[in-house]
């Protein structure tokens, strides 16, 4: 069963808050900082031979807990994704 879509609580832009374009270019910004975080992680190097002195288990492991640190990268830029959707609704 899938998860159910995330949703945020985003703002209501008005005179007297934040301009739509200042947010929608600070969680751009964010969204691609997110995106060069992916590509230096996935750069990163995690190879089965830097583990197998701790058995099977321990590369496994390591594994689940990369993918874990991708799905939660991926999480960050869903939030960054709403919010400047959000500020462009008002462009």
């Amino acid at each position: 069963m899938p998860d159910a879509p995330i949703t945020y609580t985003l703002p209501t832009i008005h005179l007297n808050g934040s301009g739509a374009k200042s947010l929608a270019d600070e969680y751009h910004a964010v969204y691609q900082a997110i995106d060069q975080a992916c590509d230096a992680l996935q750069a990163a190097t995690c190879n089965a031979r830097d583990f197998y002195f701790q058995g099977d288990a321990a590369w496994r492991q390591a594994r689940k807990e990369r993918e874990e640190m991708f799905r939660k990268l991926a999480e960050v830029q869903n939030y960054a994704e709403a919010w400047m959707e959000r500020a462009c609704d008002y462009l």
